[in-house]
C-alpha cells in the first residue's frame, strides 16, 4: 500500500474517531445529575429571570444537537468557550498551562526511554545475576503507582534533603526543569519498568532467532550482532510500547501535577472536575483524546520505517 494513501486513510480515520469522541465528551456533561444551570449557580437560589439569563448565555434552552454543533464549530475555530470557575477564556487557560504539562511529559519520556531501554538491553545481553537484579528492580517500579512515587520522592528529596522544590513549576526554562525533575521521575518510574521488561523480552526472543545464529556462525562481532540483528529487530515492539507509554503519561500527569501543585493542564482538569467547570473539562478531555490518537498515528507511520518486516496497514502496526 502506498505510504501517502495509507497516511491519508489513517488521518481520515483519526478525524472520524475524534468527531465521535467530541460527541461523547460534549454529551457526557448532560449525563451528570442535576441541571447544568444549578452547577453554574453553585447551589445559590436564583430568580426565574436570573435562570433565564443563564440559560440564554450558555444556550441551555437550545436543542441538544444545536448546542453540540455550535460548540463543535467554536472548537474548530479555536474557541473552547469560557471557564465558569476562572471567568476567562478556556483557550487562555490552556495556553498558560499546556507548555508546563508538555515539558513534564517530554522530560518523563526522556527518562523512560533513556533508562528503560538501557536496563532492558543490559538484562537481555548479560543475563545471570544482572538480569535477576534488573527484574527485581523493574518489578518494584511497575508495582509503584505514580502518586505513591510522587509522595515518596517529595518526602525524601524535597522535604528531608531539600535538593529539589516540593511544589510549583518554576519561572524560566532552567528553573522549570529543576522544578519538574522530581515529578518527571515520579511519572516515569512505572513506565521505566514496563519498557525495560518489554525490551528485555523482545531482545531475548531475537537472540534465539535463526538469523542471529547464522550471523554468529559467520563470525560477526557480538557487538554488531546485538546492535544490528537483535536490538534493531526489537524496535518495532518497543516503538509500539512507546505509543502506549506516551498515552499513559498524558493521563497520569493529573495525579503527579496535583501532588506537586505544578499548575499544568492535569491539575486544571482535576480542579475543573471538582468545581463542575464543564467548558474546561470538555476542552481538556478533547485535547487528551486528540493527543492520544496523534501518538497512535505517529506510531503506525513509523513502524514500517524502523521494522521493514511490518507492512503498511497490517495488524502488527497498530497500537
Amino acid at each position: 500500500m502506498n505510504f501517502l494513501r495509507f497516511a491519508a486513510r489513517r488521518v481520515a480515520e483519526m478525524a472520524a474517531t475524534l468527531l465521535a469522541a467530541s460527541f461523547v465528551v460534549f454529551g457526557a456533561m448532560y449525563l451528570a445529575p442535576g441541571n447544568p444551570a444549578s452547577f453554574l449557580l453553585s447551589g445559590r437560589s436564583a430568580s426565574p429571570e436570573a435562570l433565564a439569563a443563564i440559560n440564554a448565555q450558555y444556550h441551555l434552552d437550545d436543542p441538544f444537537f444545536v448546542r453540540y454543533l455550535n460548540w463543535l464549530g467554536d472548537i474548530l475555530q479555536g474557541d473552547f468557550g469560557r471557564s465558569i470557575t476562572y471567568r476567562t477564556d478556556v483557550s487562555r487557560l490552556l495556553a498558560d498551562r499546556l507548555p508546563t504539562t508538555l515539558l513534564l511529559v517530554v522530560m518523563a519520556l526522556v527518562v523512560v526511554v533513556a533508562i528503560g531501554l538501557v536496563l532492558g538491553r543490559v538484562a537481555a545481553v548479560r543475563g545471570g545475576g544482572t538480569d535477576s537484579a534488573i527484574l527485581v528492580g523493574t518489578t518494584f517500579a511497575v508495582g509503584t503507582p505514580s502518586f505513591v512515587a510522587a509522595v515518596l520522592l517529595q518526602g525524601l528529596f524535597a522535604v528531608n534533603l531539600g535538593w529539589f522544590p516540593s511544589s510549583g513549576s518554576g519561572d524560566g526554562f532552567l528553573d522549570k526543569v529543576w522544578h519538574l525533575t522530581l515529578p518527571a521521575i515520579a511519572l516515569a518510574l512505572y513506565l521505566i519498568g514496563m519498557l525495560a521488561r518489554v525490551t528485555r523480552s523482545t531482545m531475548l526472543e531475537a537472540l534465539d532467532s535463526e538469523h542471529v545464529t547464522v550471523a554468529r556462525s559467520r563470525g560477526v562481532p557480538e557487538r554488531q550482532v546485538i546492535s544490528r540483528h537483535v536490538f534493531r529487530n526489537s524496535l518495532g515492539t518497543v516503538l509500539t510500547t512507546g505509543g502506549l507509554i506516551v498515552s499513559t503519561l498524558l493521563v497520569c500527569t493529573i495525579l503527579v501535577e496535583t501532588a506537586f501543585s505544578i499548575g499544568g493542564v492535569g491539575q486544571l482538569l482535576e480542579l475543573s472536575t471538582t468545581t463542575k467547570d464543564f467548558p474546561t473539562v470538555q476542552a481538556i478531555s478533547l485535547i487528551i483524546v486528540a493527543l492520544f490518537m496523534a501518538v497512535n498515528l505517529i506510531v503506525d507511520l513509523l513502524l514500517p520505517v524502523v521494522d521493514p518486516r511490518i507492512t503498511l496497514g497490517s495488524r502488527s502496526s497498530s497500537v
